[in-house]
Formats: C-alpha cells, structure tokens, sequence
C-alpha cells in the first residue's frame, strides 16, 4: 500500500507521529508535507497535494491532518474522484471506508490525541470498500453532482 500524509503547520507534530508509525507497519508514505512547525502553511495547499496523489494513483490513499480536520476534508473534496472523510473515532472510519469508499481521511489534531489518531488510522487502512449495490448506487449519484458542479 502507498499512502500520502499531509498537514499543515497545526498537525504537523500528530503527522509526523502517524507516518512513522505507518511506516513502521510496511506501508509506503509519501510526506507532502509540511515540513515545519510555522504558522503560514496553508491546509488546502497539502489537502491539494494529498487528493492529487490519490488521483493520480502515486498513492492508494491519503490522510490530511490540520486542526480541526474541517477546513483539510472541505478542501481535499474540492477534488474530482476524492471522498475525503473527517472521522474523530473508529466507527467512523471503518464506515467511511465500508459504505463510502472513502480515499482520503481527514483527522483534527487539536481534536484527537495521538493514541486514538493512531487507532482511527489504523482501522482506517484495514477496512476496504464492501461494494454491494446499494453502496456503490449512491456513491454513483454522489459523482453525478460532482460532475454537474456549476449547472
């Protein structure tokens, strides 16, 4: 599995936590960044890189971190093909990867501690789509309005 991580300068301490301990279960990450703890880098602008190595396909999935994981989700699915998700616990993202096919996880680091960030990550990449019509019906009608946007 390739995986990119992104935050801005408020989940950069939670993301470089998360993606070493990614990696150190075998998965490939690829850090967009950023790379430091100052104020003045922007969330959509790694929510951006994070979305487009999905799309792509340079990365199976993504995870945007930023304070709340609002302003990272809102921009990540701005993208075409991207279902970002912003979960604050398991059942959450275990749904958003069973029933929404969700690519991208968007996490609050002023929200979450590490300990539970972790477990939500980490049930996260578990879980795969579970397909069946009925999901795979409505993520159909949600590319339709992605497809129509400005009709």
């Amino acid at each position: 599995m390739r995986l990119a991580i992104g935050s801005d300068h408020a989940g950069y301490d939670l993301k470089v936590f998360l993606r070493d301990r990614i990696a150190s279960h075998g998965v490939e990450v690829h850090d967009v960044g950023a790379d430091r703890l100052e104020p003045g880098d922007d969330y959509p602008d790694f929510a951006r890189a994070v979305a487009e190595s999905v799309i792509r396909g340079e990365s199976d999935l993504g995870i945007m971190i930023c304070s709340t994981g609002v302003g990272s989700c809102i921009a990540a699915n701005k993208v075409r093909g991207i279902r970002a998700a912003l979960c604050h616990d398991t059942f959450s993202a275990r749904m958003s990867r069973l029933h929404n096919d969700a690519n991208v996880l968007c996490l609050g680091a002023s929200v979450l501690g590490a300990a539970l960030a972790g477990e939500i990550v980490g049930t996260w990449i578990g879980e795969a789509f579970s397909g069946g019509e009925r999901h795979r019906r409505r993520l159909d009608k949600v590319a339709n309005i992605e497809t129509r946007r400005g009709e």
